[in-house]
């Protein structure tokens, strides 16, 4: 039904020597550009994520840093670097969120470039890593067929690593923010979402939480600039309502006790 698995290892400067095309050197560039970078910051590179409809209610913002590692993933974590630097990540949904498991994203909202995006599939890299809570891999339809959809585990799945599931980064800021991702099950059909995009998610799934933009962070830049505090207000209110609700509960069995015990 949706995009599943990934194999095979694979040199990350094979599409270089392999592929004659334009826009094959261009993801070789981007890749290069990418491999220095990492390796002048420990080989990671931070990318920012806004965030919005947290918990499926309009205007509830937040963000979330993703650490991309060249060294788990290169095939995987140069993809991620040619969609930042394409544009890619405005009004992306999250559109198969499934609890104790994952939230899938990475469909553009746009049939036209999803079809541009459909062809451009990638290479599988190794399996360097385990598929645990916060780390995010590509999702798949076969061995060599990772195009732009990835998934963040909300727990641990290492079972997904026998499958060739590729995990390229983990979240490092903002995954109380990953866990209030509203949890549409696996309701939207994606080949609805690539043939009529957003349009589609809109109409039929109008609480979807979605990424609205997305950029690389600079070295400098502190992580504790991503803040969200709409989910720390919720859980303080959760926290207050739920003690104003244990205390009416005593009250009332104070109450009742006095009535029936004849203390009034």
């Amino acid at each position: 039904d949706s995009q599943r698995r990934p194999p095979p290892l694979l040199s990350p400067h094979l599409p270089c020597t392999m592929r004659a095309s334009a826009s094959a050197w261009l993801v070789c560039v981007g890749l290069a550009v990418l491999f220095a970078i990492a390796s002048a910051d420990g080989g990671t590179v931070r990318v920012w994520f806004d965030v919005d409809k947290i918990d499926g209610k309009e205007g509830n913002k937040g963000c979330f840093v993703m650490e991309v590692h060249a060294d788990w993933a290169p095939l995987g974590a140069g993809r991620m670097m040619e969609m930042l630097d394409s544009g890619f990540w405005t009004n992306i949904k999250f559109f198969r969120v499934v609890p104790d498991f994952m939230a899938q994203f990475g469909i553009s909202g746009d049939p036209a470039v999803s079809a541009q995006w459909r062809t451009k599939t990638i290479k599988d890299d190794p399996v360097t890593q385990t598929n645990q809570r916060g780390f995010v891999s590509f999702a798949t339809s076969g061995p060599d067929s990772r195009t732009t959809q990835m998934f963040i585990n909300f727990v641990n799945n290492d079972f997904l690593d026998k499958d060739g599931f590729s995990p390229f980064a983990k979240i490092i800021k903002g995954m109380e923010v990953v866990d209030h991702i509203y949890q549409i099950g696996e309701l939207p059909q994606q080949s609805k979402i690539q043939s009529e995009g957003n349009a589609y998610l809109d109409k039929n799934f109008p609480q979807l939480t979605y990424i609205s933009s997305a950029r690389v962070m600079a070295p400098e830049e502190d992580l504790d600039t991503c803040s969200n505090p709409t989910i720390a207000s919720d859980k303080a209110g959760s926290g207050a309502r739920l003690l104003v609700s244990f205390g009416s509960s005593a009250l009332g069995l104070l109450a009742l006790a006095a009535v029936l015990f004849g203390a009034v």
